[in-house]
């Protein structure tokens, strides 16, 4: 009787130590509440693009990986694609913008 609650102890507990091992950051893996973090951030970035007058007839691609947001796309002016990395720079939790906006 002992053994056998051991033995499903010992599963239980290993079930447990996996599942938050799954959940831990790696240095190539998002953990759940950074990849949250970065969720929010696109979306703030993306509203505050859509918001502004002189960037919402372009189509600017924002995705965000642990703080670092990334832009893409195309836009009619080097003013623009300043402007859009400024937005994305004033975002609360953006660590650094990736500017990859092309002037066409």
């Amino acid at each position: 009787m002992n053994t056998k609650r051991t033995i499903i102890g010992s599963l239980v507990a290993c079930i447990v130590f996996f599942t938050f091992l799954s959940c831990s950051p790696t240095s190539e893996k998002s953990s759940t509440g950074e990849y949250i973090d970065d969720s929010v951030i696109t979306t703030k970035v993306k509203a505050l693009l859509a918001e502004d007058d002189f960037l919402e007839s372009f189509q600017i691609s924002v995705e965000t990986y642990k703080g670092v947001v990334q832009l893409s796309g195309f836009v009619d002016t080097q003013d623009a694609a300043a402007k859009a990395g400024q937005i994305a720079r004033s975002v609360e939790g953006v660590k650094s913008v990736k500017n990859d906006l092309i002037v066409k």
